[in-house]
């Protein structure tokens, strides 16, 4: 039973009735496949479903929420009872009065995964088990993770919207560790968005796992990285990590109303070189971030954060919205019915620009070319940020050279960004899921080839 068979003006009402702003109920069920592959063996197969109901009343600018997996009416009814009795303030006085539903269709599905028997699924991360292991001898561990996942929700609110969403998403990854004497060495390859089995039709398994093998295969024999200021290319086969969480986590518009982001008041200043324009966007088709409308009924937009290095927006829900007085962009995202919404991004990427990518590399005469990037971490009060290099490349006399290892870049994001001197006509993304806040979000980033100046690359003395 769903939202539509009841009378959801009544349970809104009832959340409201302590006092409040806004109230909106979040119905969500869903059913998800896992399946792990390690040392050669399946250790892990999970396959369930999931089903309940979130309601939330905003008052005074603050949360009461409260969620239940039981639906039926009255026990909305009770539970909107409860929240009412969380929150106080002036009374809700304007009429409840819901509009017709709508439904918002998730992308097409060509091979929907419920389609395929779990067996199927599981050959999918044997093939690229062996795969992986029949790579080289040097191969010591590999993990193979297959995950699908369909969710329906429907949102009703006290504004009268009720909407109605769905989407199907299917991720595949490989991690391969290699070891020759006592070096030892990592390759990472995901595949995924909100796709059916249908991604398997642009990359197989195989092809995966030899991926993530090749690369750490290939680190093995690869040289200590420099360290020292230098020039970096990062490939746009690097994805968006920088861009997420450089600059992306700053923009979120909760960190900067309380102060946790260097970017707080700087709506309007120069944050980043002209060549810089940062966008958030949730309707690119398939792209794991990707959504019709956000989990609090707000149809997604394509948002432009920072345009020719002139910071222009944040992103918002609606709570952070109601804060600064503007209207929320569509980025109001939880894990799951057991969460409140909180501002999150979706897909973030810098755009292109017009300097042909194999260009940019030959204008280097010593630096770093960065292919992949690993894990970050960035501290959104001050900027400052630490990335690994999982594949990086020594640049000399303008031409790719030989593979260097155990690179990280260090800096601060408004810096590094103003750094930028050069952004390539290709754009390539990254998948993953975002964590903030205890909850996980399915994101994912992008960019294009692009230069900056000089960094801090640490390595080997």
């Amino acid at each position: 039973m769903a939202l539509d068979n009841m009378n959801v003006s009544r349970i809104l009402k009832r959340a409201l009735s302590g006092g409040g702003e806004f109230a909106d109920i979040y119905f969500e069920e869903g059913s998800s496949t896992s399946v792990v592959c390690e040392e050669g063996k399946i250790e892990k197969i999970l396959a369930g479903t999931d089903r309940g109901v979130g309601i939330r009343v905003i008052s005074d600018l603050r949360t009461a929420y409260a969620f239940t997996n039981e639906i039926t009416e009255a026990a909305l009814l009770d539970l909107a009872g409860t929240v009412s009795k969380a929150v106080r303030g002036r009374q809700f006085g304007a009429p409840i009065d819901m509009r017709p539903k709508v439904v918002a269709p998730g992308f097409p599905i060509a091979v929907p995964p419920e389609a395929a028997k779990l067996k199927d699924k599981v050959a999918l991360v044997r093939r690229a088990d062996e795969a992986a292991r029949g790579m080289d001898g040097r191969v010591r561990q590999v993990m193979v993770v297959y995950r699908d996942g369909r969710v329906r929700t429907q949102i009703a609110n006290s504004l009268g919207e009720f909407i109605e969403t769905g989407r199907t998403g299917t991720v595949f990854l490989a991690q391969v560790v290699a070891r020759q004497d006592d070096v030892i060495q990592t390759g990472y390859e995901p595949v995924g968005g909100f796709r059916g089995l249908e991604i398997f039709d642009a990359r197989s398994p195989e092809e995966v796992a030899r991926t993530a093998a090749g690369r750490a295969l290939m680190m093995l024999r690869a040289r200590k990285a420099p360290a020292g200021m230098m020039p970096v290319v990062i490939s746009s086969e690097a994805g968006g990590t920088m861009v997420h969480e450089a600059i992306g986590h700053g923009l979120e518009a909760d960190l900067a109303q309380a102060g946790m982001s260097v970017y707080t008041g700087k709506i309007g200043t120069v944050v980043a070189s002209p060549l810089v324009t940062v966008i958030d966007d949730p309707t690119i088709p398939h792209a794991r971030g990707s959504y019709s409308h956000d989990d609090e009924g707000v149809a997604s937009r394509r948002t432009v954060l920072v345009e020719n290095g002139v910071l222009r927006c944040y992103l918002y829900d609606r709570l952070s919205a109601m804060k600064d007085g503007c209207q929320s962009t569509g980025n109001g995202r939880r894990e799951s019915y057991h969460a409140k919404p909180i501002v999150r991004m979706s897909n973030t990427l810098i755009a292109p620009g017009d300097t042909p990518p194999e260009s940019i590399v030959r204008e280097v005469e010593r630096g770093l070319f960065v292919r992949k990037m690993g894990g970050g971490q960035v501290n959104t009060v001050t900027g400052d940020f630490v990335f690994e290099v999982s594949e990086g490349y020594l640049i000399e006399n303008g031409c790719i050279g030989e593979a260097v290892r155990g690179a990280t870049l260090t800096g601060n994001g408004p810096d590094v960004l103003k750094k930028v001197t050069k952004i390539g006509t290709d754009l390539g993304y990254s998948i993953g899921t975002c964590g903030k806040d205890g909850q996980g979000a399915p994101v994912s980033d992008g960019q294009p080839t692009l230069l900056i100046s000089d960094i801090t690359v640490g390595g080997a003395v």
